[in-house]
């Protein structure tokens, strides 16, 4: 179902709201049906908890699309046809993807490569030959633009399709240096990112980069990477969401070793070439959006004070199912469900994926 202009305009502006994360982007789309019937909501909700709040003015978004259609840009928001399934079925998944280029690329199979930034010869030169051996058996390549064996796997993958997801929009080209990698992905690739056109990554936009990666992916490879670093946070995120993790192994010498060798002890899928990827993934399972399951169902339209101070009592810094604390207030799971949004809006609550935590 293609949803209308004014509601993509809405969910856009909502996303962009100041503290709506995709969690509490999903809790309001639930709540409310659509996007536009949670804006209207949102200020009074912010107001009876006595929190200062102020949605993005109009103008801020009509500018974000002009910059977005002035570079040629296209914007897929949640619930749009085009978006892609394998990145809808995260959860929470983005509520905005801004692209660049071949947008169909991110609907066919994909399959991530990661890597370090500072990665020998040998690890570019694997990440490389991967990457175009993955792209002729049909599968798109994804990574994040980053030196090392990022940018040796878009490069492998060029001739076959290639997605780069990036911190900050997709006009920003970071390193500065894979300026040319980047123009030859946007002719023959996409770029992709869930950041507005025009702004500039910062360190808190990579873990997000790393979650669409993943998100895109029916599977991770992890070429080269230290203990700490963004390469592991991305094979985690791919284990949490479902994908298969492989690990390229390497001498123990080498500290960029250390990364993918830990992988291999905690279960990740040894890979020495195409054929152990194509192995795994002949086995028969998939991924798909999760069922429709609307916690809100029952939920009346506003609560009274009291019913929020009676769930509120009940949080702490443990994070509680809803179930456990629809039962100790004795109240319909829709009621609690609606509280604890409202307490999460209002600052007196932090919403966690399954729970709340008090602040």
């Amino acid at each position: 179902m293609t949803l209308e202009a004014a509601e993509r305009f809405a969910r856009l502006r909502l996303a962009r709201t100041d503290k709506v994360g995709p969690v509490t982007f999903r809790q309001l789309l639930d709540r409310f049906g659509t996007a536009t019937r949670a804006l209207d909501a949102l200020p009074d909700l912010i107001r009876k908890g006595g929190a200062g709040h102020a949605l993005p003015e109009v103008s801020r978004i009509e500018t974000e699309l002009a910059a977005g259609e002035r570079i040629g840009a296209r914007l897929l928001v949640l619930g749009d046809p085009e978006f892609p399934e394998m990145l809808a079925a995260v959860d929470p998944p983005p509520p905005v993807l801004w692209t660049l280029g071949d947008v169909s690329l991110i609907a066919r199979p994909c399959i991530g490569i990661v890597g370090a930034r500072i990665a020998s010869a040998g690890g570019q030169r694997i990440a490389r030959g991967l990457a175009q051996q993955l792209g002729e058996a049909g599968h798109v390549v994804v990574s994040g633009m980053a030196r090392g064996v990022d940018g040796a796997a878009h490069a492998g993958a060029l001739e076959t399709g290639t997605v780069a997801v990036l911190g900050g929009g997709v006009d920003d080209i970071y390193p500065p240096d894979n300026a040319d990698l980047y123009r030859q992905i946007v002719e023959r690739g996409c770029v992709v990112s869930e950041s507005p056109v025009g702004a500039r990554a910062q360190a808190k936009d990579f873990p997000r980069r790393n979650r669409i990666i993943s998100g895109l992916s029916r599977g991770v490879i992890v070429v080269e990477a230290e203990l700490r670093s963004g390469s592991l946070i991305t094979a985690r995120l791919a284990a949490e969401q479902g994908r298969d993790v492989f690990a390229v192994p390497g001498s123990p010498l080498d500290p960029r070793s250390k990364g993918p060798n830990e992988l291999l002890r905690q279960g990740a899928i040894l890979c020495e070439g195409i054929e152990d990827v194509e192995r795994e993934f002949s086995r028969s399972r998939c991924v798909g959006e999760p069922p429709v399951d609307n916690p809100f169902t029952g939920a009346p339209p506003d609560l009274d004070d009291a019913t929020l101070e009676r769930v509120a009592a009940l949080l702490s810094p443990t994070p509680t199912p809803r179930d456990e604390l629809a039962r100790a207030a004795d109240l319909p799971i829709g009621v609690v469900a609606a509280a604890l949004l409202e307490l999460s809006l209002t600052g007196r609550a932090t919403l966690l994926s399954g729970g709340l935590a008090s602040l």
